[in-house]
């Protein structure tokens, strides 16, 4: 880059260009950082609604990450939560990852 930078302009010469990037198309790929990809309390996707917003007709559905890693829809670990104060895979004191 420093070389680019360094070569002077003169009236007469044109700028010499090693190369020259016409079109770019860059590509993405995200994954979750879990090791399950579903909801052991429902068992559907983590990517899908949970039963509660699939009866309420609602796409979004909000999910829950634990300190421990474990992910579950909102819904079905709030349910849970009420019954028991652990997590259902690892039987860990339950605490919301911020």
């Amino acid at each position: 880059m420093k070389e680019i930078e360094n070569i002077k302009k003169d009236a007469n010469q044109k700028e010499n260009k090693r190369f020259e990037i016409m079109n770019w198309n860059a590509n993405a790929l995200w994954a979750w950082d879990i090791q399950v990809d579903t909801c052991a309390i429902c068992r559907n996707l983590i990517k899908d609604p949970c039963i509660e917003c699939q009866s309420n007709r609602t796409d979004e559905c909000p999910k829950a990450i634990g300190t421990c890693q474990h992910v579950y829809h909102f819904h079905c670990i709030s349910r849970w939560l009420t019954k028991r104060e652990v997590c259902p895979l690892d039987y860990r004191v339950w605490q919301y990852k911020n």
